[in-house]
């Protein structure tokens, strides 16, 4: 069956998107020799993830409040508004407001420093 593998961060700033996701997430870095390319340790041992990078962006910035062009990356944390509070405080803003998806969570989407969109996701208990 086909599946999910990896997902890329594009970033104007690398080095700012780096401090953003390993100080929001706590997500480990490490830069590939050879390339400006930094692969995140995005899972959590014992859950279902998978695990990405960062490069530097190809072409222009996405204008903010523009229609998004690819897909979200949406992340479960275990408190929305605790995560969302450093998404912002961290350079983030918010994109979409937050959103409750009857039996299942809520979910509320922000941009991070690099003007892409983040989903940041609390399932119900």
């Amino acid at each position: 069956m086909d599946h999910l593998v990896h997902f890329e961060i594009h970033a104007d700033d690398p080095a700012r998107a780096i401090s953003f996701y390993t100080t929001l997430f706590g997500w480990q870095v490490t830069k590939m020799d050879g390339a400006d390319y930094w692969l995140l340790a995005a899972t959590t041992e014992g859950e279902p993830g998978i695990d990405g990078a960062i490069m530097a962006r190809q072409g222009p910035r996405p204008e903010v409040g523009a229609p998004i062009v690819g897909m979200v990356t949406t992340v479960q944390v275990a408190d929305l508004d605790a995560s969302l509070s450093r998404a912002l405080e961290l350079g983030g803003d918010v994109a979409l407001e937050r959103m409750t998806i009857p039996n299942v969570g809520a979910v509320v989407y922000v941009h991070d420093t690099e003007a892409n969109v983040l989903g940041l996701f609390q399932p119900d208990r």
